[in-house]
């Protein structure tokens, strides 16, 4: 069987899903494959899809193999390989097998979900628990890293080479058994007749990086200065933490995991506080915990990093899904009015530079920011080109002892005061949520009130934020408005139209709030049609961009809930049929 018309059409993408239950080594299997593919010059991604459950449940590894850059995941699979069909009907609606495809399904471990079985591919029946008992030490996942190393033309000494070196502290024999059971793949494979090949990879000779959204963001904080981060573990988040604790040990630094969210905010305020710039991660459940705490440190001007890594809500919702739903509280969350600034990253690579530009937001203004990442981008590992260096000219307006009478929360031209560090002479100051004076005193007074509310609009609105409030691609008087995640499938969406003759252009938001009104309006110059794409249920970005800015453009949107991701043929189908109408 070789590939059908439409999947060879996808000579520069092949997909596959490895699937199993919880601790069958389906998402080992995924990252092993997709790290041989950036050793051997191909670009990918790979994301997982987990159950809710701490321990077992199902598990699946969603892997696109591409000879470019790839911003987002298949909606459809070339390859479909199952370790075994235990909870399988719980996401397998979500990783359909593209016609012409080919499910490898182990006869021993039941029968393959009525949804493979009625579709338009092509069921091989393969022992795959036989043949990892047939090895000693073997394993079947690595069986499965053999079956789809020979399919896709990965080269099986690179994916040998990777095994290797994640096995390397359990022995040689350890490795041999792996290898046994990846030549034992490969040749069941060779047996199939079909054939997946990836073309060749672009030439490049840029260092390529495997990394996470997550790993990114913890990344781009210590380049950014962070040395302190508290947090309280949450899906899926963790991830950034993960990577926290022992690179900020490493210069200094330090992590602590607080007892829950509350506690974790209100420590990064106070190493904040008292010098250091800090951060935290959490989630959605999480955010709406620090929403006091975030107020505080609006009024008292104590600057801090929020990651949030969005998951589908409300409440717990799904919590190994993603959704772009914490919008509304990002924004609108603090009671009273208390300016703050939320920003989004548009990529996993982005996801470096945000971070790090969080950081220098938030000291420079001396004010709380939240950044607005998602399941779908944190927990991606993505092969990328090494991001270029980004240097900010961060700095912390302190303060420098003088005869004069410090004034902690001064009206100053661009609304930002110095800072002092406990324990200077003459710094003392009052530092809590109560309205003040210039000095810090507790004050009741209209005055007081409308002084200090007016300095802290003042210095985030005249704050120059620069080009990088978003990104804008591409030519035409069809536009896609987008943020955050979903900016890699509306590109990828752009080029398939270019692919038909239609001209699109992107516009996608990384300055959420405060928004940047005027520089999206001047970039929708020339617009006709505007298609609003987001990853929720209500269209809260659509209704916060009609709340800011008038469109007076014949307006579409595509929004839907989590846990499916809106994929880039949806964008595309929903600008033609639109343009046909």
């Amino acid at each position: 069987m070789n590939l059908s018309p439409k999947s060879a059409k996808s000579a520069k993408n092949v997909s596959f899903a490895v699937v199993g239950s919880g601790g069958a080594g389906a998402i080992t299997a995924g990252s092993i494959l997709l790290e041989a593919a950036g050793k051997s010059g191909w670009h990918g991604l790979l994301n997982r899809s987990v159950g809710p459950q701490i321990r077992g449940g199902e598990a699946a590894a969603l892997v696109r193999l591409s000879t470019r850059p790839a911003f987002c995941m298949s909606r459809e699979f070339h390859i479909l390989v199952a370790i075994d069909w235990k909870n399988a009907d719980r996401f397998i609606g979500s990783m359909p097998v593209a016609p012409g495809g080919l499910v490898i399904a182990d006869p021993a471990a039941g029968e393959p979900p009525a949804a493979l079985r009625e579709g338009d591919c092509t069921i091989v029946e393969c022992p795959i628990g036989e043949l990892a008992k047939s090895i000693k030490g073997g394993r079947p996942n690595m069986i499965c890293v053999g079956l789809v190393a020979q399919l896709t033309g990965l080269p099986v000494d690179t994916v040998m080479q990777v095994v290797a070196s994640k096995l390397l502290s359990k022995g040689a024999d350890a490795i041999a058994a792996s290898d046994a059971c990846i030549e034992a793949g490969v040749a069941a494979a060779a047996g199939f007749g079909a054939t997946f090949h990836l073309g060749a990879p672009e030439a490049s000779d840029k260092t390529r990086w495997l990394i996470t959204g997550n790993e990114a963001v913890g990344l781009g904080a210590m380049r950014g200065g962070v040395q302190f981060a508290a947090a309280y573990p949450i899906t899926p988040a963790t991830e950034v933490l993960e990577y926290l604790a022992p690179a900020l040990a490493g210069i200094g630094g330090a992590l602590v995991q607080a007892e829950d969210e509350l506690a974790s905010i209100n420590m990064i305020i106070g190493a904040s506080y008292g010098g250091r710039p800090s951060i935290t991660a959490t989630s959605g459940p999480g955010l709406s915990l620090m929403m006091e705490s975030l107020g505080l440190a609006a009024a008292a001007e104590v600057p801090i990093v929020v990651i949030d890594v969005m998951r589908a809500g409300p409440s717990t919702g799904i919590a190994t899904k993603s959704e772009q739903s914490d919008l509304n509280i990002a924004v609108h969350g603090f009671h009273g009015d208390a300016p703050h600034v939320v920003i989004a990253p548009l990529s996993v690579a982005d996801c470096l530079f945000t971070a790090q530009w969080s950081v220098h937001i938030a000291e420079t203004l001396q004010s709380p920011v939240i950044v607005l990442s998602d399941q779908s981008i944190g927990q991606a590992h993505v092969l990328i080109d090494r991001p270029a260096d980004v240097t900010f000219l961060t700095r912390r307006k302190t303060y420098e002892p003088s005869a004069e009478t410090y004034l902690r929360y001064a009206v100053t031209a661009d609304g930002v005061s110095p800072m002092s560090i406990p324990g200077q002479a003459g710094g003392q100051y009052t530092a809590d949520g109560l309205t003040h004076t210039e000095r810090g005193t507790p004050s009741s007074t209209a005055k007081a009130q409308r002084e200090q509310m007016d300095k802290r609009l003042h210095k985030i609105e005249s704050f120059d934020f620069g080009d990088h409030w978003g990104a804008c691609e591409g030519s035409g008087d069809t536009v896609i408005l987008t943020w955050g995640s979903l900016t890699g499938a509306a590109r990828e969406a752009i080029d398939e139209l270019h692919e038909d003759g239609i001209d699109a252009r992107l516009i996608a938001l990384r300055q959420i709030s405060p928004f940047p009104a005027r520089a999206l309006q001047e970039a929708l110059q020339g617009a006709r049609r505007v298609l609003v794409v987001e990853q929720s249920h209500s269209g809260q970005f659509y209704r916060y961009v009609r709340s800011q800015i008038d469109l007076p453009y014949d307006i579409n949107r595509l929004n839907r809930e989590g846990p499916t991701v809106i994929g880039p043929d949806e964008i595309a189908s929903s600008i033609r049929d639109w343009k046909s109408q």
